[in-house]
């Protein structure tokens, strides 16, 4: 209550300023950014489900914009936290997580590798990307009591779905394949990996058959999704979450009867043929030229998989020359450039692009900031990993059921986010340190919380 006069003094300042500036029409804002940063005080986790839904439809602004949804709802998001705690109105102590002594000494071989660059401009600029990341993962530590991971399923699911819908025709011309609202099909592909096990659990929990239909719906969406990205990475990721679906049911056999096995056998012997039937020959044709990887960086006839195999060697190398502080962040695409690689693999001779970034991140990772702060950030996510499984364990035991759910397919998507790490060089991801954090803080509400059946 105090801070109204200030801050009503300071935004009809703005006001008065925006009237006399070179954009006037943009004084009628001045409200709504009011009623907007209000709700954002009063309910800070909205910010972090308002930036998630952001993350599929980012191609919709130029790159390297100034203002962007996200950057203004995330710069607003960071100012409300810091006057929170700064007002003690959120404890300090949610900061707590296991996670940190993986982080902080990877943040520390970060700086001393960039110390030691050979393109120190470049490494800054790969720091401010990752300061991002940094910051939604202590915002989600800070919020993830009041965060509903129902209503961040929910949005993720349908903000992804959206951005397929609207973007079907988005054709990639030189390769055919379909990028959603991004440039990248790859990155496309990974978010719509990610939100499949999420689409599957929002359709295990929905009581209404009809709601139930509706994310299964969704759920065939986002897996024919996959299938026009052309993304083979995509496929293998889905099989996995496929798999650990199944692992995590395992236990659920017992409630199983002879008759439940004659329509899954029906179901396998009718649908699998007409799925592999559906599939488009170019795709089948893309998935099959995996088996080609077995001969390096020198094969020629599909020349992605020669250009991912001539990163590895070029990436070795990097390790080998400076295996403690690596070349600096960043600059792994200034490597590659001085290789014959780059010249063999060039996308065109009108636009060459010889600077390319290592298309994986545990590589990248451990070229560019070498063995001990990549080895760090693999163990950071992998123990990200092992924060849900704790969790669904934890509950599982305690006979939770839906919780043990909740974590089992939250920890699928952020798997299929981190396998994607070996196809793309994202260390930066939104995705990825938020879903970082609420593994953290799932693990501390389940041991925290022995006997209380708590909502998603």
């Amino acid at each position: 209550m105090p801070l109204i006069i200030p801050l009503s003094l300071l935004l009809g300042l703005a006001g008065l300023l925006l009237l006399a500036s070179p954009l006037p029409y943009l004084a009628p804002l001045i409200a709504p950014a009011i009623i907007a940063l209000g709700v954002l005080y009063r309910y800070p986790a909205w910010g972090i489900l308002g930036i998630l839904a952001m993350v599929p439809v980012e191609g919709l602004f130029p790159a390297g914009s100034a203002i962007t949804g996200a950057k203004l709802l995330g710069y607003a998001l960071i100012g409300v936290v810091a006057l929170q705690l700064l007002l003690r109105q959120l404890p300090e102590y949610r900061l707590r997580s296991n996670l940190w002594k993986f982080l902080l000494p990877f943040l520390l071989c970060y700086l001393l590798s960039m110390m030691f660059s050979r393109h120190v401009p470049l490494s800054f600029h790969d720091l401010r990307q990752l300061a991002v990341g940094l910051s939604l993962f202590g915002l989600t530590l800070l919020l993830y009591r009041e965060l509903s991971l129902l209503w961040l399923a929910r949005l993720l699911v349908l903000a992804v779905a959206f951005s397929g819908v609207i973007a079907l025709d988005n054709i990639d011309a030189t390769t055919g394949r379909s990028m959603g609202l991004l440039a990248d099909p790859n990155y496309f592909a990974m978010l719509l990996t990610a939100v499949i096990p999420l689409a599957f659990w929002l359709a295990l929990q929905s009581r209404g058959w009809l709601l139930r239909l509706f994310w299964l719906g969704m759920l065939g969406f986002l897996m024919f999704g996959v299938i026009k990205t052309g993304s083979r990475s995509g496929s293998v990721i889905v099989m996995v979450c496929i798999a650990g679906t199944l692992w995590h049911f395992r236990d659920y056999r017992k409630h199983l009867q002879p008759r439940h096995f004659g329509f899954v056998l029906l179901s396998l012997i009718i649908g699998l043929p007409v799925l592999f039937a559906a599939l488009p020959d170019e795709y089948v044709a893309r998935v099959q030229s995996l088996v080609i990887l077995k001969e390096g960086a020198r094969n020629f006839e599909d020349p992605s998989l020669g250009r991912r195999s001539s990163y590895v060697v070029v990436g070795t190398d990097i390790i080998k020359n400076s295996p403690l502080f690596g070349s600096g962040p960043g600059t792994f695409p200034l490597e590659y450039a001085q290789r014959p690689y780059s010249v063999a693999y060039s996308l065109s001779a009108n636009d060459p692009n010889l600077f390319r970034v290592a298309h994986n991140t545990y590589l990248g990772m451990l070229s560019e900031t070498g063995l001990p702060g990549g080895l760090l950030f693999i163990g950071l996510v992998v123990l990200g990993l092992k924060n849900y499984l704790a969790s669904r364990a934890i509950w599982l035991n305690r006979g939770n059921e839906r919780q043990a759910q909740l974590a089992a397919f939250f920890g699928l998507s952020y798997a299929a986010v981190a396998l994607f790490l070996l196809f793309l060089s994202i260390p930066n991801s939104k995705l990825l340190w938020i879903m970082l954090a609420i593994s953290s803080g799932m693990r501390l509400q389940a041991e925290e919380q022995p006997a209380l059946e708590t909502r998603p």
